[in-house]
């Protein structure tokens, strides 16, 4: 059956590089805790946040670092919290041009397009101010779902909304959450997308490229491999 719909993920896959989200420090640095048990804990150790069980930016936080650390004050946790949700809104306004040109040219080729991300209320609150708004055909957030990926409900939820078969779908991400094997067992076909990965993780691109029927660095290789034309006819 041929691929009518792309869905996408959208942390490290659309989004640019973490470095060039904005100006502000990362979070883990603000709290002064361990980069490796902040990633850890926020990657695979909080679905109650990426579900919307809780919703208060301030208090995610608060239950993020002080699982880490106890004893971080609450000065501190207003500091990180503020400066958090300021890298998250630049991570939705500096989306890289071509990403959103790439998708323009998926739409004009005749492709539905839908989104999947695991994020929480915070890490969205700032998505209607980005080009990416109103590109899809169907967005699905695991803090308003409350489901989140790998479980297949997030995936067939996207699915409804769009009227689509799993067959019918190819699935792009960066394999976190083990999101591409869980779109490969509902029967659609994945591409890995390493480019962002690289940036923070390197170690991980080889495993993940094991779990995806394709691998591309950047967004704009989607359309050679999907057989559309980089420019307009």
């Amino acid at each position: 059956m041929p691929t009518t719909t792309v869905l996408f993920d959208l942390f490290h896959t659309l989004t640019g590089l973490e470095s060039q989200w904005c100006e502000l420090p990362f979070t883990y640095a603000v709290l002064g805790v361990d980069r490796k048990a902040w990633d850890r804990l926020i990657t695979t150790g909080s679905r109650w946040r990426l579900a919307g069980e809780e919703r208060d930016p301030r208090c995610i936080l608060a239950r993020l670092a002080r699982e880490i650390d106890p004893a971080i004050s609450d000065a501190v946790i207003e500091e990180a919290a503020q400066i958090r949700s300021g890298r998250f809104r630049g991570a939705m306004q500096r989306i890289p041009p071509e990403n959103v040109e790439t998708l323009k040219r998926l739409r004009g080729a005749g492709y539905s397009l839908g989104l999947i991300s695991n994020a929480d209320c915070s890490e969205i609150a700032f998505w209607k101010e980005s080009p990416l708004a109103g590109l899809f055909d169907a967005e699905v957030f695991s803090c308003e779902a409350g489901c989140v990926k790998p479980e297949p409900q997030i995936y067939h939820k996207c699915l409804e909304a769009l009227g689509r078969r799993p067959e019918e779908c190819i699935f792009i991400g960066d394999g976190g959450s083990n999101e591409l094997a869980a779109a490969r067992q509902i029967g659609m076909r994945t591409v890995f997308i390493s480019g962002v990965l690289g940036e923070l993780w390197p170690e991980k691109v080889a495993e993940r490229m094991e779990v995806a029927d394709h691998h591309i660095t950047w967004i704009p290789e989607l359309l050679p491999l999907l057989g559309v034309a980089s420019q307009p006819a």
